[in-house]
C-alpha cells in the first residue's frame, strides 16, 4: 500500500462548537466538507489540515487516522493476508469514498480510504 495523506481525526462532541478554535485560531480557514458527523479543515497555502468527528457514521468504532491510499482494495487483501483485525470491512460508503478500518497492532483503529474518481 502507498499513503498519499494522512490525516488526523480529533474527536469531538459538536463539530460546530469546536470549529472556531482549528479555523480561526490556527488558522484551518478551508472547510473541504461537512457531512455533519465528520468535517475536514484546512490551511490552504501549507495543506495543513485536520478532521473534527463526532461518531463514525457507519463503523462500530472510531479511527484515530484516516490514511488516503492509493489501492485501497489491495491495502484491504493485505491487510487480511497479514491476519490484522478489520474493524470495518471494506465497503462504498453513500459520501463518496471506499474504505475499511483496520486495528494497528498497538490498537488504534486507522481508517483505509480512497476516494471515487
Amino acid at each position: 500500500m502507498r499513503a498519499k495523506r494522512i490525516t488526523a481525526n480529533l474527536r469531538v462532541a459538536d463539530i460546530a462548537d469546536a470549529k472556531s478554535f482549528y479555523t480561526d485560531f490556527l488558522g484551518l480557514s478551508t472547510e473541504e466538507f461537512n457531512l455533519g458527523w465528520v468535517a475536514r479543515y484546512t490551511e490552504p497555502q501549507t495543506g495543513a489540515h485536520v478532521q473534527l468527528v463526532t461518531r463514525d457514521a457507519t463503523a462500530a468504532e472510531d479511527s484515530v487516522i484516516s490514511v488516503h491510499a492509493d489501492d485501497v482494495q489491495g491495502a484491504y487483501d493485505e491487510a487480511r493476508r497479514l491476519g490484522f483485525e478489520i474493524v470495518h470491512p471494506l465497503t462504498t460508503e453513500p459520501w463518496g469514498v471506499r474504505r475499511f478500518l483496520v486495528r494497528a497492532p498497538d490498537g488504534n483503529v486507522v481508517n483505509i480510504v480512497q476516494h471515487a474518481n
